[in-house]
């Protein structure tokens, strides 16, 4: 099949961009395939190495950098699973949060996976589900970035491996694989993007616009906040190739334009219930409380400093500057090596020169109200110190993930600049031969493009190696994770079934936050959400509609998380006995049930203190409240 290419003058060492290549023989076919296979297979290695720790005992470690998030994903596929297996809406679930429910739509649910996912996580459970998609996840998007890559941009193979393996396995990207799995289901986005840049393609709006549509529409169900970044990415690479090539953007808007409306009606029509139930449907909120994100912008020192988790991380470092996200983290050889690049490209090639124009931009935006500097806020003001805080889609908007845009382009940028090299290493056509003289001219004529060439020869290699040193020590270690208490076996053998009838709740201790309960979440996880449980980790709305991380505290429940905090029993009144029933009659409680864990003691003896001696049942401690409510 003919390789169309986007643009010719995106292509840079293209010599005949703006010709439709036929198909190759299929002997030439094989090699790239070949290549395909090796770089596929290099990423899927790369994809189990970030995972390793876990699956040295998958179902009883977790992320030890977001252990809650990654509790959180584990139920989110133990959600897909269940919506599948009882027909229910996937949009809203009150297994979590009872009875008030979770408005799954408005929160990160991922059930662009999930759902499809649904028979594997019932036949392997959501612990291997979470490990497996996570490393595939990776793999993927690095996949995919290579296929567009060495498609629609460079002619190297080896070019398209190398971007492609950044775009997938960046230090940002990895340090969101720590509990945030929907951070790296980024596969769709590089297929987004160059479907935008294709848009212009005469006699083909329709097939486009169709496409476009579809990818949009199904990345609203995986990550809408990377896909926010994606759009922000191409309207910035639409006006600056726009400013560039004025007239081809004309000759092009007509079918940009139409095939744009096409693909946003489709997207449209296609979300348009969900995402009226993400803002208007059940347990939906306006906008977080304060703003929380609105402050969290990129540390300039972050840029040039080795994350965590990469072979050259340190640690230490991320506890001065990496107080909120690690989304940039390239360590200094990369940074010189892609400004180098932009330097040397930026007047040969449109795209370095897009590139570029990405970098600045986002790189500017990402900073931030107020500039940091290793880890301390200056008195410089940032550019977010001028935008509302309230703003729609602003308010939600954490300014350091802006840099993520910068992460794309670097990739790109790298891509680029290996397939210059390339470029500049193919053999020229031969000029005729001249005729030597009895002075011997001829030789020397022979002699300077042999110098030339070697001199070319030399550079070229010092550019991979300068390359693959920025790269180097960024290649990946696996994550770290820590080890969790399994489940009580009250739990896992069903010892519970006869307390908790239908309609009617199981009430864990602690009760699930985004602070306290990790271990009691995984509960209803690893049981396939066959009890539903009051709290949770979520975002909700408050009393204003605002939201807000986690269900809001009713008096038993705070009063379980301070005693923890504490250690020490407090006096216990009549009113807090009385709060107690009023709480339980709220969650339709029908057991209460204190497991092995932090506090257990502790716990103990508040909850008697509250509700009266318990009963031990198989190994954990219960209280059959059916009566009293």
């Amino acid at each position: 099949m003919a390789v169309p290419v986007v643009d010719p003058s995106l292509n840079p060492s293209s010599v005949e961009a703006d010709a439709v290549v036929a198909d190759p023989p299929r002997r030439a076919r094989r090699r790239p395939a070949r290549a395909d296979l090796l770089a596929i297979g290099a990423y899927v290695l790369l994809g189990v190495l970030v995972c390793l720790n876990y699956w040295g005992d998958v179902e009883h470690r977790v992320s030890s950098h977001l252990p809650t998030d990654h509790s959180w994903f584990e139920w989110l596929f133990a959600h897909g699973a269940y919506s599948v297996q009882h027909l229910e809406n996937p949009l809203f679930t009150t297994r979590q949060n009872a009875p008030d429910g979770v408005n799954m739509m408005a929160n990160t649910s991922l059930l662009g996976v999930t759902l499809p996912l649904a028979p594997l996580t019932l036949l392997l459970g959501p612990q291997v589900m979470y490990a497996l998609y996570l490393g595939a996840a990776l793999s993927a998007t690095a996949a995919t970035s290579y296929w567009v890559l060495s498609r629609h941009l460079v002619r190297s193979r080896a070019a398209a491996f190398a971007g492609g393996a950044f775009l997938g396995f960046a230090p940002g990207i990895v340090h969101h694989a720590n509990g945030q799995p929907n951070f790296v289901s980024n596969f769709l986005l590089p297929l987004i993007v160059a479907r935008v840049l294709r848009l212009g393609e005469p006699g083909r709006w329709r097939r486009n616009g169709l496409a476009l549509g579809l990818l949009v529409a199904y990345q609203v169900f995986i990550n809408e906040e990377m896909l926010l970044l994606t759009a922000l990415a191409c309207l910035v690479v639409v006006v600056a190739y726009v400013v560039q090539r004025p007239r081809a953007a004309r000759e092009r808007a007509g079918s940009f334009l139409a095939a744009l409306g096409l693909g946003g009606g489709l997207a449209l029509l296609l979300t348009a219930y969900p995402i009226w139930f993400q803002f208007n449907g059940p347990q939906s909120y306006r906008g977080l409380q304060g703003g929380v994100f609105h402050n969290w912008g990129e540390d300039l020192v972050a840029f040039v400093t080795f994350a965590r988790d990469t072979i050259a991380g340190d640690e230490a470092v991320e506890k001065t500057i990496g107080l909120t996200e690690q989304n940039t983290w390239f360590g200094w050889p990369l940074v010189l090596v892609a400004l180098g690049a932009l330097v040397l490209l930026v007047r040969r090639s449109v795209a370095a020169r897009i590139l570029a124009v990405l970098v600045v931009v986002f790189t500017i935006a990402s900073i931030g109200p107020v500039v940091r500097f290793n880890g301390a806020e200056t008195d410089v003001d940032g550019p977010w110190a001028y935008i509302p805080d309230d703003l729609p889609l602003v308010e939600m908007m954490m300014p350091t993930r802006l840099s993520l845009i910068v992460v794309a382009a670097v990739g790109v940028l790298l891509a680029l600049a290996w397939d210059t090299l390339a470029g500049a290493g193919r053999p020229p056509v031969p000029a005729p031969r001249a005729a030597a003289d009895d002075t011997g001219r001829a030789d020397e004529a022979d002699a300077r493009p042999d110098r030339a060439a070697s001199r070319r020869r030399v550079l070229r290699l010092a550019g991979y190696a300068a390359i693959v040193a920025a790269l180097v020590p960024l290649i990946p270690r696996p994550l770290p994770a820590q080890d969790i208490d399994p489940p009580p076996r009250f739990i896992t053998a069903g010892g519970w079934r006869p307390y908790v009838p239908e309609g009617r709740t199981l009430v864990p201790v602690p009760i699930p936050s985004n602070v306290h309960g990790l271990h009691t979440l995984r509960w209803s996880a690893l049981t396939g959400h066959e009890f539903p449980i009051p709290g949770g980790y979520f975002i909700g709305p408050n009393e204003r509609g605002e939201g807000v991380f986690g269900a809001p505290n009713r008096p038993t429940s705070t009063l379980i998380y301070s005693t923890m905090d504490k250690n020490v029993v407090p006096e216990i009144t009549e009113e807090n006995r009385r709060q107690a029933v009023d709480d339980l009659r709220f969650w339709r409680a029908s057991v209460v049930v204190l497991g092995s864990g932090p506090r257990e003691a502790v716990l103990r003896d508040l909850m008697a203190e509250l509700l009266g001696p318990p009963q031990r049942v198989d190994d954990v401690w219960l209280w059959d409240v059916r009566d009293r409510v």
